[in-house]
């Protein structure tokens, strides 16, 4: 049988590095018939400061909320535990 052979061959990464033409995935074939039209306009790494939206939490506060939370769940199920019928 002529199919031996596959068995035999090795198939790997350097095999397929070598391989003369690669092809594209199909997201990077969209986005390069996408930009031919249209191609993007530059895009800042980091946004400028001036532009937050919105005002941060202190770390403080928001470890006060989990603590909060964390100490209700506590509270909550010992409640259930001590109401629970044995």
């Amino acid at each position: 049988m002529p199919d031996r052979d596959d068995e035999k061959r090795e198939y790997d990464l350097r095999w397929a590095d070598g391989a003369e033409h690669k092809e594209p995935s199909a997201r990077a074939r969209m986005l390069a018939a996408r930009w031919k039209e249209n191609p993007p306009g530059p895009v800042p790494f980091r946004a400028d400061p001036d532009h937050v939206g919105s005002r941060r939490r202190s770390s403080w506060v928001s470890t006060a909320v989990v603590l909060g939370c964390v100490a209700a769940v506590i509270v909550l199920l010992g409640y259930i535990n001590f109401r629970a019928p044995y």
